[in-house]
C-alpha cells in the first residue's frame, strides 16, 4: 500500500550503551591514536644519545626530578590517553627486561606508526599493514643474531675490557657521561663480585651528598647508614674481627602498656614486682643473645637505651631499626637466619664476616660488613652535591649494571651510534624489493622507520642529518656494516673499532617491544569511553571505590531518610 511506511522507518531505536558514552570508530579513531603517540614520543625526542637534553619534571607535590632517562620520563609524566599508556608499558618493560634503550624504544614505536598512517589514510587494511610488519621484524632479528659478534669469554682480562666497553656505551647518554670510564670500571666491578646467576638484589646503592662524584666507591661486602641510636652508644667499640652477627626482629625495650590496659594493686610491694618482671624479661633477653656468642647485634625492630647501654658494658655492638633490605642482605652475604625470638639462638643462626667496621662517610656515619663467606655481595656509595644529580646518577648506573648483566647472559654485542638501525634498514629495502604487492611498500616504511634513531643522534647534537644518512647509506650500501653516527668527531665512524657497543638483546627487545605496541595500536579500531569511569576516578582520588555512593548521594539519602514520617 502507498500509505504504508517501510519497516526501518517504524522501527525505534535500540540503544545499547548509557548516555553520555563517549564512542570512537573507524580510520578516524586509528589516527588518533597515531597522532596522541606522536605527542608523547616528541616529549622524550631531545633525550636521545650523547648530546640528548635532560628533562625537569616536577609532580603533584612539588618534587623535582632531572633525568633524561626515557623510562623515567615517562613514568613521572601522568599519560591519561588509553593508546599513549602502552608506549609508557613498553618504556618500562624495556627498562625492567634489559635496563637500556628505553628512549630508543619509544621513538622506534612512534615512528613505526608515523610510517603507516599515510597508508592508513589511503584506505589500506591494518591487518595487512600488521602482516607486513610481522615479518619485518623476525626477518630484522634473524640478521641481528646473524652479524652480532660474540664475546670472548674465556679470558678473563679481555672479558673485562668489552665488559667495560658496553658500560661506557651506556654511560655516553648520561649525566656523569664525563667520568664514564671511572664508573664503568665500578660497575664491571660491582657485577664481577657477584655469583652465577648475577642477583641483581645484591647490589646495595647508597647515596651521601657532599664530595665529588669520583669519591664515590665500591665496597665489597654489605655497608648501611648508622642507624637511630641512643647514649650509650658511643661507648660501644666499633670494629671487629671475625665478628658473630646476630639478626633480630626483635624489640629490646620495655614496652609501654597498651592504652587500654589496667593493673590493679593493693600495695607497693605488688607493683614493685610488675615493674621488676618487665625489667627480668628485658634482661632475659640480652643474657640469651650474650650467651649465644654473638659481638654484632642488628635488629629490624628498636633497641632501647637499657639494651644500648648493657651492651656496650660488655663490648658488644647493636643497630636497632635497620631497613629490611639492609637486613636481608646482610643475611644473604654473612648467614645465619633472622630470628623472631632469642630462645633458640644457636651457632648455625649467627652471621660471619671478617671485617665489621663503622666509618665516616662524608656527613653520614656507615656500618661496613666485608669479606662476607656465604654469598658475594657488594654496596656501591655515591657521592655528589644536588640531591638531584645523585638520583640521576643512581638511575645512570642501574642502567650500566643491567647491560653488563646482559653482556654476560647473553654474550653477543653490536655498534651502537645507529650502525646497526642503518644496517637492518638496509637489508629490509633489499629484502622488499624481492617481493610484490604492498607488503613491498610496507616493509620499506618499516625500513625507513628504523632511520629514525641515527637522524635523531644527528639532530640532537645539532649535525645536518639529511648529510650524515646519505653518507651512512653509501658506506652501509658498500659493505661498511658497522658505520654508524659519531658525535665526538661530528663525522660517520666504523663503531664498533671506535668500541661505541651494545649486548644485541637490548635491540633484539627494543625492536620486538617498539613493533608489538605499533601493531597492538593498529589492531584497535573502536574506543568507548565508559561516562562512569570519571565519576570512580574522582571517588578514588578522594578515597572511595567504584561503586560507593558519593558523598553528595549519601547526603541526600540521609536527608531523604530523616524527612520519611515514622511509622
Amino acid at each position: 500500500m502507498a500509505g504504508r511506511m517501510p519497516n526501518s522507518m517504524m522501527r525505534p531505536g535500540i540503544i545499547l550503551l548509557k548516555e553520555g558514552t563517549d564512542t570512537s570508530q573507524g580510520k578516524g579513531q586509528l589516527i588518533s591514536n597515531i597522532n596522541a603517540c606522536q605527542s608523547i614520543v616528541d616529549a622524550v625526542r631531545t633525550t636521545l644519545g650523547p648530546r640528548g637534553m635532560d628533562k625537569l619534571v616536577v609532580n603533584d607535590r612539588g618534587e623535582a626530578t632531572i633525568s633524561n632517562d626515557g623510562a623515567t620520563i615517562m613514568k613521572l609524566l601522568d599519560v591519561v590517553h588509553p593508546a599513549g599508556r602502552t608506549l609508557v608499558d613498553i618504556a618500562k618493560s624495556q627498562d625492567a627486561e634489559v635496563g637500556d634503550g628505553t628512549t630508543s624504544v619509544v621513538l622506534l614505536a612512534g615512528e613505526f606508526l608515523r610510517e603507516c598512517k599515510p597508508f592508513i589514510e589511503e584506505g589500506v587494511h591494518p591487518q595487512i599493514i600488521i602482516r607486513s610488519f610481522r615479518l619485518a621484524v623476525s626477518l630484522a632479528i634473524q640478521e641481528i643474531r646473524k652479524i652480532a659478534v660474540t664475546l670472548d669469554k674465556n679470558d678473563p682480562e679481555k672479558l673485562r675490557e668489552l665488559l667495560q666497553k658496553c658500560a661506557s656505551t651506556t654511560l655516553n647518554s648520561k649525566l656523569v657521561a664525563h667520568q664514564k670510564d671511572f664508573f664503568s670500571r665500578l660497575v664491571v666491578d660491582a657485577v664481577m663480585t657477584l655469583g652465577e646467576h648475577l642477583p641483581l638484589s645484591m647490589i646495595g646503592m647508597k647515596k651521601v651528598q657532599g664530595g665529588s662524584l669520583e669519591d664515590s666507591a665500591l665496597v665489597p661486602g654489605v655497608a648501611f647508614k648508622k642507624t637511630f641510636s641512643y647514649a650509650g652508644f658511643e661507648m660501644q667499640p666499633k670494629q671487629y674481627t671475625n665478628p658473630k652477627i646476630a639478626l633480630l626482629n626483635v624489640e629490646l625495650e620495655l614496652k609501654r602498656e597498651k592504652e587500654n590496659a589496667e593493673v590493679r594493686v593493693t600495695n607497693v610491694e605488688e607493683y614493685q614486682a610488675i615493674v621488676d618482671a618487665e625489667w627480668d624479661i628485658l634482661y632475659d633477653k640480652l643474657k640469651k643473645i650474650k650467651d649465644s656468642g654473638a659481638t654484632v647485634v642488628l635488629s629490624k625492630l628498636p633497641i632501647g637505651d637499657v639494651a644500648t647501654q648493657w651492651f656496650a658494658d660488655r663490648d658488644m655492638f647493636c643497630a636497632g631499626r635497620v631497613p629490611d633490605d639492609d637486613l636481608q642482605r646482610t643475611m644473604k652475604a654473612c648467614g645465619g637466619a633472622i630470628q623472631t625470638s632469642v630462645n633458640n639462638m644457636t651457632p648455625d643462626t649467627l652471621g660471619e664476616c671478617a671485617l665489621f667496621e663503622e666509618k665516616q662517610v662524608g656527613a653520614e656515619r656507615y656500618n661496613f660488613f666485608t669479606g662476607c663467606p656465604k654469598s658475594k655481595t657488594c654496596t656501591i656509595i655515591m657521592r655528589g652535591g644536588a640531591e638531584q644529580f645523585i638520583e640521576e646518577t643512581e638511575r645512570s648506573l642501574h642502567d650500566a649494571i643491567m647491560i653488563v648483566r646482559r653482556a654476560i647472559k647473553n654474550d653477543a654485542v653490536v655498534a651502537g651510534g645507529g650502525a646497526i638501525e642503518m644496517e637492518l634498514s638496509k637489508f629490509l629495502r633489499s629484502y622488499a624489493r624481492t617481493i610484490p604487492g604492498k607488503q613491498q611498500l610496507l616493509i620499506s616504511a618499516y625500513a625507513k622507520a628504523l632511520e629514525v634513531i641515527p637522524r635523531q643522534l644527528c639532530d640532537n647534537a645539532g649535525l645536518d642529518a639529511t648529510n650524515v644518512l646519505n653518507r651512512l647509506r653509501q658506506k652501509h650500501a658498500q659493505g661498511g656494516t658497522w658505520f654508524g653516527v659519531d658525535i665526538f668527531t661530528e663525522d660517520i665512524a666504523d663503531n664498533f673499532i671506535a668500541t661505541v657497543w651494545e649486548p644485541a638483546i637490548v635491540k633484539i627487545n627494543a625492536l620486538t617491544a617498539a613493533t608489538e605496541a605499533a601493531i597492538l595500536l593498529l589492531s584497535v579500531d573502536e574506543t568507548v569511553k565508559n561516562p562512569t569511569s570519571n565519576v570512580a576516578g574522582a571517588q578514588a582520588q578522594h578515597g572511595g571505590h567504584p561503586g560507593m555512593p558519593s558523598l553528595q548521594q549519601a547526603a541526600r539519602g540521609a536527608r531523604g531518610r530523616a524527612m520519611m514520617p515514622r511509622r
